[in-house]
């Protein structure tokens, strides 16, 4: 049988496969993706997506999509408590993700649809000429040598192909083959990924909204008050996302996807002695979600309760699923690598499946481009690279699982006493606006990652590395291009082929003359990682102005010049932005070099100490620093 070679097989096209291929595409690495299934499924599984997931899906090409084709900003998450089954009642504790207080320049969550999400990747997979998906082609079996990875498929006509590979990557979900079936028997297994243990059988059920009229149901009551069919639909349908923390039935639901979508979630929890399958039949969908869609008619002055129109629903989903928060207890096996839902499992509560999968693959993406690109001339070089990736991820895994499990407690307690106490202590504390204004910020409220350094990992953290980069608005000093812009887009550029980044930071124009010295040559020191004619200049003063032509040379841009810009386009004007952050995060350090995943390898503020940051940045991708 014939074996074709590439550098990175990618098993499974969902959001980390695709998110992962474009980003090697990005970086010339040729990929070749194979996916089980024969089309993009149409059913919405992951809805919510964070700020981290829009920064990188912005990384990926596909900002201009985000509000026209994917989502919509979410806007707030309401708390509402008690055993009424009444979706607008006041709420005790809200937490506002649509403004721009995070550290990336983007809303907090947007509310998405899965299907639209996908193409968008695969659009952009399907652009490059490294990107190579085959879809209805499934993996069968699995080998390593030496030289790299052996995988053979049967594709979509039926015939058994073989790939060579250098890499082989694990995109295929919590029981697809590269872990149930080729990992498992070599002792990577799913285990507790958090001390407070959380496991529970949830019904997910997703609903499509048709808008009643006066002619398709004359005797609907509404009518007769005035109400028009877009009235009707936010009133049984209201905006924001709601956590339904009801100690009989925990629930969730909210608007997902671009309002003409008209698409929406409800899910709730299956209870102790209940079946799960039974729970998602329509006859309990009537018990437990139509209430919710049913309004007492003394609301409206009426004598009968008015409820939503069955026949305007169409159901989309509705299944029992087991949540639970896992991770493997390793990530990687000589070539073989793990990421996003094969590597670990999240509960629903904050939104964080697929923004950790894009994570998973946003910095596994520039170490697989490492791996390919130089001779290793170290035993087990790339071993040692893929464990500082995991330990990393981890890292931030678990904060992002404290943060999902505690909303999760809000919406899963049941004890009376702990519920009295929690609301009494929301009460008081939302007295203080300082305090409100802090618990308004959800899990933004943590601030900045900050990877804890361990042997290998690439960054210097005695000269502020394994710090998450914010990201600002800035606009070019270049008299014709005034259009504003994110600081990622003009830091990673379109052209630029440096695997590594370096930013200049400065109060004033008058700083910019000086700073070219002190980078000049940086290049050679860095063997290439980083290259000097692609080095960004980005001036504090948001006055200066500039008669030269630098097109290397940026301003920091305003929230009310974002709001005017075309960026802003269907989004909610940037809110709470703070223009600075960058400063802040630097500590008054000019000179910063980046990696490709967003993070600081080191910061400092003189030539000298600048020449030994970019030698160990050479130094840490050939090897010398993988010990």
């Amino acid at each position: 049988m014939d074996c074709e070679t590439t550098d990175v097989v990618i098993c499974g096209c969902g959001p980390t496969g695709a998110m992962l291929s474009a980003y090697l595409g990005q970086m010339s690495i040729p990929n070749i993706v194979l996916e089980k299934g024969a089309e993009i499924t149409t059913d919405p599984r992951g809805i919510a997506l964070d700020e981290d997931g829009i920064r990188l899906l912005q990384g990926a090409g596909l900002y201009p999509s985000v509000y026209t084709e994917i989502g919509t900003c979410m806007h707030k998450f309401k708390f509402i408590g008690g055993t009424d089954l009444v979706l607008d009642k006041r709420a005790f504790i809200e937490m506002d993700y649509g403004t721009t207080e995070g550290s990336t320049g983007h809303v907090g969550f947007i509310c998405h649809k899965q299907p639209a999400l996908e193409r968008c990747l695969r659009d952009t997979m399907a652009s490059s000429k490294y990107c190579d998906l085959r879809s209805n082609s499934e993996v069968i079996s699995l080998s390593e040598d030496d030289q790299g990875t052996i995988c053979q498929y049967r594709d979509a006509k039926g015939q058994e192909r073989r790939i060579r590979s250098q890499f082989f990557i694990g995109a295929d979900g919590k029981t697809g083959f590269t872990r149930k079936q080729y990992l498992e028997p070599r002792g990577i297994l799913m285990e507790q990924a958090h001390q407070s243990f959380y496991e529970e059988t949830w019904v997910a059920l997703n609903w499509k909204i048709s808008l009643p009229n006066e002619k398709t149901h004359p005797d609907f009551a509404l009518w007769r008050l005035g109400y028009t069919p877009e009235q009707v639909y936010d009133l049984f349908f209201p905006l924001n996302f709601r956590f339904i923390c009801n100690p009989n039935r925990p629930s969730v639901c909210g608007r997902f996807g671009l309002p003409s979508d008209r698409l929406w979630r409800f899910e709730f929890v299956v209870g102790k002695g209940e079946d799960g399958d039974e729970m998602a039949e329509p006859g309990m969908i009537k018990k437990v979600v139509f209430p919710y869609i049913t309004h007492p008619g003394r609301r409206y002055g009426l004598l009968q309760d008015v409820q939503f129109p069955e026949d305007c629903i169409q159901v989309l989903r509705s299944r029992p699923f087991r949540f639970s928060a896992r991770s493997c207890n390793r990530w990687s096996d000589g070539r073989v690598v793990l990421c996003g839902d094969a590597a670990h499992v999240f509960p629903p509560f904050g939104g964080q499946g697929i923004a950790s999968g894009f994570r998973d693959a946003v910095s596994l993406a520039w170490r697989l481009a490492v791996l390919c690109r130089i001779q290793e001339d170290k035993p087990n070089f790339h071993e040692q690279v893929l464990k500082a990736w995991y330990e990393e991820r981890k890292q931030q895994l678990e904060k992002s699982l404290s943060s999902t499990i505690e909303n999760g407690k809000f919406v899963t307690e049941s004890n009376p006493f702990k519920i009295w106490i929690r609301n009494v202590y929301l009460w008081f504390v939302q007295l203080v606006p300082s305090w409100r204004h802090e618990l308004s910020l959800g899990r933004r409220k943590e601030g900045l990652v900050r990877y804890e350094h361990l042997p290998g990992m690439p960054f210097m953290a005695e000269h502020n590395g394994g710090l998450c980069l914010p990201q600002v608005y800035c606009r070019s000093l270049q008299g014709s291009d005034t259009e504003v812009k994110f600081t990622d887009d003009i830091i990673f550029g379109q052209g630029k082929t440096g695997m590594f980044q370096l930013l200049v930071y400065l109060k004033t124009l008058d700083e910019v003359a000086s700073a070219r010295e002190v980078v000049s040559n940086i290049g050679d020191l860095s063997h290439g990682l980083i290259r000097d004619d692609e080095t960004t200049f980005l001036v504090e003063d948001m006055a200066a102005a500039s008669s030269k032509i630098d097109q290397d040379l940026f301003r920091l841009a305003s929230g009310e010049e974002f709001a005017q810009s075309k960026l802003c386009e269907n989004r909610p004007e940037p809110k709470f932005y703070d223009p600075f952050c960058l400063r802040k995060a630097f500590e008054g350090r000019r000179y910063t070099i980046i990696r490709p995943d967003r993070f600081i390898f080191a910061s400092c503020n003189s030539r000298e100490e600048l020449r030994t940051i970019a030698r160990a940045a050479a130094a840490h991708v050939q090897g010398s620093e993988a010990s």
